[in-house]
């Protein structure tokens, strides 16, 4: 199911809950599930997820005993361009994600907000493009 793409930087983050994690990103910031590979035990070795083209990668947590890094989750801070933060955001509130720091239009001409996802993760959602 991955899409060949000229991307070059991708945020791979760590979950105790990847499962979950697919889910609330889907449901609350409207990411698409890509593939997701899954070890004998469920937890996810290798996951990948679309938002506007773009990609993330993530994974559950290990102990490092079925050969991936001993990592630990999060927090991690993620910055996403999007066209529409308003009804971003609505669909973030609606979905019961935490804001952490309401929709607000900045000085340097962005128009965004931040919220966590349920393990702490911060992601920040605006127009301004880097």
């Amino acid at each position: 199911m991955t899409v060949a793409t000229t991307q070059s930087i991708y945020a791979s983050i760590r979950y105790r809950e990847a499962m979950a994690a697919i889910d609330f990103l889907e449901r609350a910031f409207g990411f698409d599930r890509g593939d997701v590979h899954q070890g004998e035990d469920g937890a996810v070795h290798h996951a990948e997820l679309r938002f506007a083209g773009e990609w993330i990668m993530l994974g559950s947590t290990s102990s490092g005993s079925d050969g991936r890094l001993d990592l630990p989750s999060g927090p991690t801070w993620i910055y996403v361009v999007v066209d529409d933060p308003d009804a971003h955001y609505e669909r973030a509130v609606a979905a019961g994600a935490e804001v952490v720091r309401d929709l607000k239009d900045e000085d340097y001409g962005s128009r965004g907000y931040t919220a966590r996802d349920p393990e702490g993760n911060v992601w920040s959602f605006g127009t301004y493009r880097p």
